[in-house]
């Protein structure tokens, strides 16, 4: 199977940084870089930074603060030697020239190594970067579309090994091995080429977490591996099955799309005790940002309701459809309150939390894998170090003793970690037409 970590510096539990021993800063810097080492260690697939372009007094605590991703990415690139290096950047909010040159020079970097979350931001930025107005669902998706393949043009400016350096001819590069792309498309009107050559792995792995329609389609089309937030087997097995038949109608192979769920594992001794620590976390939870982290969440504005009444139905709206399905889903199964609710959203956002010993969360996984519900998982850890150090050193050990994840790297860009096939270099130019 598959291990990304997705490392929030404050823990991914809401009160994770209250719990005794825990360590947190998203601008902790050397703790970051620590915990990206141990994810190393135990021989991870990547490590994963997420993004948020906005902010306010009542975020996440690990959101609150957020360092530019692609600049920590760039600093572990030469603090690690082998584990990926991934991060989020949206579509709506960024340049694609700029973006494309970025992750690729993150790519040489690290040595083909990174890989880029596509986003298309729910949460409106508009009044960050001087826009008019915030994206509708279905423009944002038309323009990722776009955006997508302009990144991928640009990467694919430059054939493999364009360097010559011939000194006595006088011939530094091979200018035949550079193509301009002449996209004209109906957002973007890019010249190319990129300045920046392919990396050891070609270009960077590109990385989906949409599972609404639109962002399913964005995934099957694009996608190498695909984040999503699962609660239970038969869900999880029918967007696996699902997923797979929409990249295979696209004309791919479905063996180079990895779906990766989030996994919050609690470890215990005793299942007993990895219950007693979540139950002490919930207890740290601070009830006061209730109502605006649910309104977050569900992309409602949930202010006026009392936290203790049930979850009421939601009206469609444009935004987070997954996550608001999802989570209505668990309210309704469970009959949840607002509060309770919250407490959920709280401790993981809709991601599945497994709490038990090192054995069952293993046997946990293993099952997930073998039923085909997924090809691996991104662990995201309530506290940091020691939440993810539980895991690394107890868990990951018996699912390597069983066969089921490596003992050591066998290649040393991320596309051999995955088993993904190298894109082809030089696209000669991309179109898009006006919808």
């Amino acid at each position: 199977m598959h291990l990304g970590l997705f490392l929030l510096a404050a823990g991914h539990h809401a009160a994770g940084w209250r719990y005794p021993g825990a360590e947190s800063g998203t601008e902790n810097f050397e703790l970051i870089s620590r915990i990206a080492r141990e994810a190393e260690a135990a021989k991870f697939d990547m490590v994963f930074f997420g993004d948020r372009l906005v902010t306010s007094k009542d975020a996440h605590p690990s959101m609150i603060t957020r360092p530019d991703p692609l600049v920590v990415l760039a600093m572990l690139a030469v603090q690690t030697h082998r584990i990926g290096l991934a991060a989020t950047a949206s579509t709506t909010y960024s340049d694609p020239f700029t973006l494309a040159r970025s992750l690729a020079s993150v790519d040489l970097l690290s040595k083909g190594r990174a890989a880029w979350n596509i986003v298309t931001s729910v949460q409106d930025g508009s009044g960050n970067f001087s826009r008019a107005q915030h994206p509708e669902s279905g423009e944002r998706y038309a323009i990722a579309q776009e955006f997508v393949q302009v990144v991928q043009g640009l990467w694919r400016s430059w054939d493999a090994d364009p360097y010559v350096r011939d000194k006595e001819r006088g011939v530094y590069i091979d200018t035949d091995k550079l193509h301009a792309l002449q996209h004209a498309g109906h957002y973007f009107q890019v010249e190319g080429p990129l300045n920046v050559t392919r990396s050891a792995q070609g270009e960077p792995v590109l990385i989906q977490a949409g599972s609404s329609g639109p962002g399913q389609q964005l995934g099957a089309r694009y996608g190498e591996v695909i984040f999503t937030a699962q609660q239970d087997l038969q869900a999880a097995q029918t967007f696996y099955n699902e997923l797979k038949q929409q990249v295979s109608a696209e004309g791919r192979d479905p063996s180079q799309v990895k779906v990766m769920p989030g996994l919050m594992p609690i470890v215990g001794q005793t299942e007993e005790e990895a219950r007693d620590k979540l139950a002490r976390l919930q207890a740290f939870t601070d009830q006061s940002k209730a109502h605006h982290m649910l309104s977050v969440e569900l992309d409602y504005d949930v202010s006026g309701l009392d936290l203790d009444g049930q979850v009421p139905d939601l009206p469609e709206a444009d935004g987070g459809f997954s996550r608001r399905k999802l989570l209505l889903k668990i309210a309704r199964d469970q009959r949840l309150t607002l509060r309770q609710l919250y407490h959920h959203v709280a401790s993981s956002r809709g991601h599945q939390v497994v709490a038990g010993t090192a054995e069952q969360i293993a046997d946990h996984m293993q099952h997930w894998v073998e039923a085909g519900a997924a090809d691996g998982f991104n662990i995201m850890p309530a506290y940091f170090p020691s939440g993810f150090e539980e895991f690394t050193r107890q868990v990951v050990p018996i699912l390597q003793a069983r066969g089921l994840f490596r003992k050591d790297y066998e290649g040393h860009t991320l596309r051999e970690h995955l088993g993904l096939s190298q894109p082809q270099a030089g696209l000669r130019s991309s179109s898009i037409e006006s919808p």
